[in-house]
């Protein structure tokens, strides 16, 4: 379960290299390497470096399309009117035809799997009307997601100079699609697809080379060079690779395997504290209870270099002093983290009960022993 941790994935990502061999140095433009669990960073080249996203975008296309069924706005069976616009798609296509309908579940095996223009713009126009207004979708829900440096302006991922992302807010959009679609992401993982008597294979020549691979998009246009975002579950890690502007299709695919290998090969990821757990008790005033149970509401799980979680070093420190009333999930308290001497960072500690306000005498004394101490 994710956790406040991947705030400082960056900061922390040059933590762990000072543990670990270095990162690989890709043939590529820019890269990132993502524990999906954590949402840390174990490698990243030029990863805040605004960059033409090409068929990558789809993929926020489909996020928003997997959001439409989950809303129950479209169905997987209703079948969808080709527009003369997207029949005329240029570039890859799923060949759909104006006289002959198709369903939502054949457009997102064109977009996922043949990565069809023309399935991409069927969708954009079921779901919002025109590409003009689905495009206004897609930045919206970027701005949700936190991808601060992306904008979109058509669905598919065809040139625009005002269409960009990163390859950070990239890793932000597989992580959400891994996690908030887990009966849709499957369709990553199809390798090859037939529709109106045409098959065409995945793109994504890892779904062949590893069988941890389970997907996701590639991209190409002659700006954006070869691009591949692409996810490897190895037990129950899972780890989320972006290669940006490689020369060839074999060069991405090689590149994104050596980012995956490196991760999985020098990483653990490591459950610190248990959800729900105490990790100690903190003194209480004013309240009905003198003391309270801290720790994380969640799981706390970091990406550590493999064999150095018993190396973590640990202090807490509460916000003196802490006052009832006190919400259960209310943060009184930092725990510092550091591994052999270099800080990893700073975490909030919340309380793991309520304790309501004491009554007015319980209230005035320990505000005279409060007054006392500070003497």
């Amino acid at each position: 379960m994710r956790f406040l941790v991947s705030l400082l994935c960056f900061v922390f990502s040059a933590t762990l290299h000072a543990q670990t061999p270095p990162a690989p140095s890709l043939a590529a433009n820019a890269w990132l390497l993502v524990d999906h669990q954590t949402g840390q960073a174990l490698a990243a080249h030029k990863q805040d470096e605004r960059i033409e996203p090409a068929s990558l975008t789809k993929l926020m296309t489909a996020y928003l399309a997997f959001s439409a069924l989950k809303a129950g706005t479209i169905k997987l069976e209703q079948e969808v009117p080709v527009s003369d616009k997207a029949w005329r798609m240029t570039g890859s296509r799923m060949f759909v035809e104006p006289l002959k309908p198709v369903t939502v579940e054949q457009l997102l095996h064109g977009v996922i799997i043949q990565s069809g223009n023309d399935a991409c713009v069927a969708l954009a126009e079921l779901i919002a009307g025109t590409e003009e207004a689905f495009a206004h979708m897609m930045n919206e829900e970027a701005r949700r997601l936190g991808m601060k440096n992306s904008h979109f302006t058509n669905s598919s991922g065809l040139p625009d100079e005002n269409l960009y992302t990163t390859a950070a807010d990239l890793s932000l959009l597989a992580s959400a699609l891994v996690r908030d679609f887990p009966e849709f992401y499957p369709l990553y993982s199809i390798k090859e697809y037939t529709y109106n008597g045409i098959t065409q294979p995945n793109r994504n020549r890892l779904l062949w080379l590893d069988p941890g691979v389970d997907g996701m998009k590639t991209g190409h246009t002659k700006a954006a060079g070869y691009c591949l975002v692409s996810t490897a579950l190895r037990g129950p890690r899972r780890l989320i690779s972006i290669v940006l502007g490689a020369e060839s299709e074999g060069v991405r695919a090689q590149e994104s395997l050596k980012l995956l290998n490196y991760g999985f090969q020098f990483f653990d990821t490591v459950r610190l504290y248990e959800g729900g757990k105490d990790v100690s008790r903190f003194r209480v005033w004013k309240g009905t209870e003198n003391e309270v149970q801290v720790g994380f509401l969640q799981d706390f799980v970091m990406s550590l270099p493999k064999g150095q979680s018993d190396k973590i070093e640990a202090v807490l420190s509460s916000h003196q002093p802490v006052l009832a009333p006190i919400q259960k999930g209310q943060e009184v308290g930092t725990l510092k983290l550091s591994l052999e001497g270099r800080e990893i960072g700073e975490y909030p500690v919340v309380a793991l009960a309520d304790v309501p306000q004491a009554g007015f005498f319980g209230r005035l004394w320990d505000a005279l022993m409060l007054w006392i101490k500070s003497l």
